[in-house]
């Protein structure tokens, strides 16, 4: 089944009995994210709640919170784990990006709403915690923004919080890219045109939430995944290219002289942030969306969630491909993990080749695009060691580990909503390699038990004759 939008993912996770329909009524405020959460801790289906009380349209939850569901947003039948997820995602970039292609006429635009009509209140944008500070129209809303001296598209999630019938808060942390290109706004005196984004192609969502390198597109990065062009349509408004299918747009501009107080949200770190900067804001001056539209939300709040999931997955495949870019051999796989917010920890798989080699993928990762920002920690196993395989990374932790010679520690570029600094001094964090590989100068390396392969070999033809469940 070819994925080009929200509803056509919905069908696919249906066909594959991974989305159930909530017909119930639900309140949007706690209620449904209480919901959403409880079912996301029990390994639940993506959940679409079609009787939101006070509102005709559906809010979708738990749409990325597995593994299976990653696949099936790649196009891949679900049963790789993300190392493996993130291999496609190298892969399919390395046969080169793919510009978006423009159409003349978009599903977008069945329902324009302007002057007023707009009112973003009437969106179903719920609160999902109590100590919230509102209700949130972004948790997987991405913002389009173009650069004034470059033309550079750019795609972003940020959280948009509600403040007014035309207003929504952005949070466009300092040093993210939409940052970068207010300040060029800002200097010449002009508001920048921006675009709120909510559906589409969910991979649009995955790109916008990963590392792509400064001055690189996510539509062509999707193109690429995809094997085709996104389908945008130019607006006539704002000028920027908008996913031809998705399902909820707010168009209008972000000035940089104006800022607000917005949140706090229970953010992925599952920690409140501090709110003690200024918010860029989104006046809205259009509001865009298709017949019958699906609102997407995320619970975000601690791991594991979609936000983790989709971090971890977007992550991991970004910074294997820095890390193909910069030509560092030997690297079997990467991964990092939810649990970890799908942010904060590293582990490098990787089959040394040269003395130092370790050394070498560990100052890769942390220099890289997608390892300088926020990572606290970064491991480095052995080719034999999955990424993903928890046991044997406590196994080499244990046993081809030594701090005295193992752990080097120093200073980088943290995140500002890292809840284990302290408020106003977010900008660096220490951050520690562990070194689990055996050193490979080593002459005399400890000799690992293993099974006799031919012995192996002959119990595994014989195994059903055991009475044992499959291996």
């Amino acid at each position: 089944m070819q994925i080009d939008d929200l509803r056509s993912y919905l069908a696919a996770l249906e066909a594959r009995g991974q989305l159930h329909r909530v017909t119930a009524p639900i309140d949007r405020d706690l209620e449904l994210g209480h919901v959403a959460v409880l079912g996301e801790r029990s390994g639940g289906p993506a959940l679409l709640f079609e009787n939101v009380t006070g509102f005709q349209i559906p809010v979708l939850t738990s749409a990325l919170t597995t593994t299976e569901r990653l696949a099936v947003v790649l196009g891949e039948e679900p049963g790789p784990g993300i190392p493996e997820l993130s291999r496609f995602w190298v892969q399919r970039l390395a046969s080169g990006l793919k510009p978006p292609e423009a159409v003349d006429k978009a599903p977008l635009l069945e329902n324009v709403l302007t002057g007023s009509e707009i009112d973003v209140t009437r969106l179903p944008s719920p609160k999902l915690y109590p100590e919230d500070g509102g209700r949130f129209f972004g948790t997987t809303a991405y913002l389009v923004v173009r650069d004034p001296e470059s033309g550079w598209i750019n795609l972003g999630v940020y959280r948009m919080q509600e403040l007014a019938p035309d207003r929504v808060a952005v949070q466009i942390l300092r040093g993210k890219h939409a940052d970068m290109i207010l300040d060029h706004y800002r200097e010449r005196g002009e508001a920048m045109p921006a675009a709120a984004i909510m559906g589409g192609d969910p991979l649009l969502f995955l790109a916008a939430s990963s590392f792509i390198g400064h001055g690189v597109s996510e539509y062509d990065v999707v193109g690429a995944l995809r094997g085709r062009p996104v389908e945008v349509w130019h607006s006539d408004l704002s000028g920027l290219p908008l996913p031809a299918r998705a399902e909820i747009v707010l168009e209008g501009v972000i000035d940089p002289a104006e800022t607000c107080r917005e949140g706090p949200l229970g953010e992925y770190t599952g920690y409140y942030s501090f709110e003690d900067w200024q918010k860029p804001m989104l006046k809205v001056e259009r509001v865009l969306h298709r017949d019958d539209p699906i609102f997407w939300a995320c619970t975000v709040g601690k791991p594991v969630n979609d936000i983790h999931m989709l971090q971890s997955l977007a992550r991991t495949a970004s910074l294997w491909n820095d890390l193909a870019e910069q030509r560092i051999p030997g690297i079997e796989s990467v991964y990092v993990p939810p649990e970890a917010c799908g942010w904060f920890w590293i582990v490098v798989s990787l089959r040394q080749m040269y003395a130092g080699h370790s050394a070498q993928a560990a100052a890769a990762v942390l220099a890289s695009s997608s390892g300088h920002h926020g990572t606290k920690g970064v491991i480095i196993v052995d080719h034999d060691i999955a990424p993903d395989d928890w046991a044997g990374i406590w196994w080499a932790l244990s046993t081809r580990f030594d701090a005295a010679r193992s752990v080097r520690v120093e200073s980088g570029r943290s995140s500002q909503l890292d809840p284990s600094l302290p408020a106003g001094v977010r900008t660096t964090t220490g951050r520690v390699v562990l070194d689990a590989c055996v050193p490979f100068e080593w002459a005399d390396k400890p000799r690992e038990v293993k099974l006799d392969t031919d012995t192996e070999a002959r119990v595994r033809a014989r195994w059903s004759e055991f009475g044992l469940p499959p291996l």
